[in-house]
């Protein structure tokens, strides 16, 4: 679905994952693409542990931008 996902893309969940202590709005950062529209993401605290990696779809990621884009 979101063709734009890219590795060390810095990602937010659209979804919550409760049963893996992950929450709509979590930050993480694509790792590995595991296929065309799957994605390992890392998430990590403050102190850069990481806390979970969880493979996910990308209608599950919306990808953050920093600075200005130009609309398509």
């Amino acid at each position: 679905m979101n063709n734009s996902i890219k590795l060390l893309d810095v990602v937010a969940l659209t979804e919550n994952l409760p049963t893996e202590g992950l929450y709509r709005g979590q930050v993480g950062t694509v790792v590995e693409i595991l296929a065309p529209d799957a994605y390992e993401v890392e998430f990590t605290n403050d102190d850069g542990q990481t806390f979970a990696m969880k493979a996910l779809k990308d209608q599950q990621l919306m990808v953050l931008y920093y600075g200005s884009i130009k609309a398509a």
